[in-house]
């Protein structure tokens, strides 16, 4: 009785070798390349300090009902043909200057700020650098008897529409 052995292949010619190396290395690429992206994209929403972001929410909630009580409200147009903001302010407050501030909710980049300047017949107007439509969080500032007050909404902007801010 001879019993004959299948001759054993070296083992880089077996396939299941080269499967797990394939699966090893395919990890192992992913892992880095995940890497590399969270390191040149770090989150841009996080606060560090909480305790300032906790001040800074009794701030405005302190310039809101300031405004509520002097009864503001605004209506404001974007025209980005010629880049300007128009404004009338009605209510208890006519302040020299107000500030616009039009936020986008996730890419900070795109924020613009606009000073506007109060006009002869008592409406506002300012300048725009660049096109502005979209979703933004739209913050009028003003002051009035050394208090700042604050008219803050979310709107869907777009170029020549007319929108309001109010309590």
């Amino acid at each position: 009785m001879s019993s004959q052995q299948a001759p054993l292949n070296p083992w880089y010619k077996e396939v299941w070798v080269w499967f797990i190396l394939g699966i090893l290395g395919m990890s192992v690429i992913l892992g880095t390349s995940m890497l590399v992206i969270a390191t040149r994209n770090p989150p841009g929403l996080l606060s560090d300090n909480y305790y300032d972001v906790g001040k800074g929410i009794n701030t405005s909630l302190e310039r809101e009902e300031l405004a509520k009580r002097l009864a503001l409200i605004a209506d404001f147009t974007l025209d980005n043909q010629k880049g300007t903001v128009a404004l009338q302010l009605q209510g208890n407050s006519n302040p020299p200057q107000l500030v616009l501030n039009l936020l986008s909710p996730t890419q900070p980049e795109r924020d613009r700020r606009v000073i506007l300047q109060q006009q002869a017949d008592g409406s506002y107007t300012g300048n725009l650098l660049d096109a502005i439509e979209g979703r933004r969080f739209v913050e009028l500032i003003g002051q009035e008897g050394g208090k700042d007050w604050r008219l803050f909404e979310e709107k869907q902007l777009a170029d020549g529409q007319r929108f309001r801010l109010d309590e």
